[in-house]
């Protein structure tokens, strides 16, 4: 029995470790906006860099579905391309930007409780670069992501609620 409950442990344990690596990271805000203003924002790609610090622009060519892509341009390094590899219509989404040798993946998600909207952006690096771009690129987005998150927070709260 104890066995049983050592191995949970050390798997949660292990869980909860990937969860805050400079490699895969994750954060979550609740908020008593609706689901529908947290994910117009998530959406407006357009809009992006007026609400995540360290990008200057972002395009979208076509409509928010799988299989679109669209351009990123940050603050600082060369542009990239994404394509939008899952979409989930008011509930979830994950991009995909290919890296040397691996890609980025970023996952927004919506989880309503309680009359609370908690939404969280989770991002992990794969291949054989992941942990140089760990070091490289993740450990600063991981250090903008709660203001990231805060901005979301208070932008959603403000405007009123966009029905899907």
């Amino acid at each position: 029995m104890s066995y049983s409950i050592l191995l949970w442990l050390m798997l949660a344990a292990t869980q909860a470790l990937a969860q805050s690596t400079d490699t895969h990271f994750s954060h979550t805000v609740s908020t008593s906006a609706s689901p529908q203003a947290v994910w117009h924002i998530w959406t407006d790609v357009p809009n992006w860099q007026s609400w995540d610090k360290g990008l200057k622009a972002a395009t979208l060519n076509g409509p928010f579905a799988v299989g679109t892509t669209g351009v990123l341009t940050p603050d600082r390094g060369p542009r990239s391309k994404f394509i939008l590899t899952e979409v989930i219509e008011g509930k979830s989404y994950t991009f995909r930007t290919k890296l040397p040798l691996g890609a980025l993946y970023v996952k927004r998600l919506l989880n309503v409780q309680n009359g609370q909207t908690a939404f969280t952006h989770e991002v992990w690096f794969t291949g054989v670069t992941k942990h140089l771009f760990g070091r490289v690129s993740g450990r600063a987005y991981r250090a903008l992501l709660p203001t990231v998150m805060q901005t979301i927070q208070t932008r959603a709260e403000q405007q009123p609620d966009q029905s899907l």
